[in-house]
């Protein structure tokens, strides 16, 4: 137990360095605060999941003495809770058989890597929602709030504290503000999840390489979404449509199962060009086509979405069977 609190400290110590690096303001600060988690992480994925509540719990108390109870909270619900969850359930794991009489250890099932997808997009999703009281409680509020943070931030970045603000090529600040406003909250979802998934990762392979991970790696190819992820995200569409607070807390939902989707997407494709002459071609290309060109990810997203209902992947192992002798 002595060892997991030391190990706890330290990543909790690491993680809070890695969040207040913000507060900086250089650039460099921004990719060291979305990998915040990674210290927890790993204590989760190496030790145990103990370790990586005792590394939430240092960070953010750390934080909250040193910066205030808005670094706390942030800290905690950015990093911390998500950080903690996510290696608690990649760890878990079941028996798939009673223990026998000698001492063999029974096979086990381990929690199932596309519902840690699932979970990944629905924390980014409460990030993200818990984070809008901060600028109002209605919608009005929320974004003449979010319009002001934006422009302080604007001004900032354009060294315009006073007067009329100016962006590069004569563009229209208000119009880019009122855009920004829109859009802010379901991309803050995306990029939320999408950091929680890659910190997940980069944790597993740098546990994996020191011998500590007990977890075998993941065929990720073979990636399942759970069905009720689509119902929700039915009805997270359906409310999008509405006024106020709750057309922007449902657009928040949708954009972090989309992308809960997109990644099952991905999944399906990689399973269904296996043995492709010029796999690695077809592969390279979506992922750069996708990345050029941002709304092709819609297509991804569909390939996940039309997997879950039809099981492309078995269709398409179905076809490339080679015939049985007769």
């Amino acid at each position: 137990m002595m060892n997991f609190a030391l190990i706890g400290i330290g990543a909790g110590a690491a993680a809070a360095l890695l969040f207040a690096s913000v507060i900086s303001g250089a650039l460099l600060s921004i990719p060291l605060f979305y990998l915040a988690p990674l210290p927890i992480m790993i204590a989760g994925l190496g030790w145990s999941h103990w370790a990586a509540l005792i590394a939430a719990s240092v960070g953010s108390i750390s934080l909250g003495l040193a910066l205030g109870t808005v670094f706390f909270f942030g800290f905690l619900a950015d990093a911390g809770i998500p950080a903690w969850w996510l290696g608690y359930l990649v760890m878990l794991a079941r028996p798939l058989t009673a223990a026998g009489n000698g001492h063999e250890q029974p096979p086990l099932e381990w929690y199932p890597i596309g519902r840690i997808v699932m979970w990944a997009a629905i924390l980014a999703a409460m990030v993200v929602i818990v984070a809008i009281p901060n600028f109002g409680t209605d919608a009005q509020t929320f974004a003449a709030g979010l319009h002001d943070a934006l422009t302080r931030m604007l001004r900032a970045q354009v060294n315009a504290p006073d007067g009329p603000l100016q962006l590069p090529g004569g563009a229209d600040p208000e119009r880019f503000i009122n855009f920004m406003v829109a859009v802010m909250p379901p991309t803050a979802a995306i990029l939320a999840m999408l950091t929680s998934l890659l910190n997940l990762w980069l944790a597993g392979r740098v546990v994996k390489f020191s011998g500590r991970l007990t977890r075998p790696w993941p065929d990720l190819s073979a990636l399942r979404s759970p069905p009720l992820l689509a119902i929700v995200l039915a009805i997270a569409i359906a409310l999008s449509f509405a006024d106020g607070l709750l057309g922007i807390i449902a657009r928040v939902v949708c954009a972090s199962l989309l992308m809960a989707y997109a990644v099952l997407g991905f999944s399906v494709l990689h399973a269904v060009t296996r043995g492709l002459n010029g796999r690695s071609f077809v592969l390279v290309g979506t992922y750069l086509a996708v990345l050029l060109v941002s709304w092709l990810i819609v297509a991804i997203c569909l390939l996940g979405l039309i997997d879950t209902v039809i099981d492309v992947r078995a269709l398409v192992a179905r076809k490339n069977k080679p015939p049985t002798p007769s």
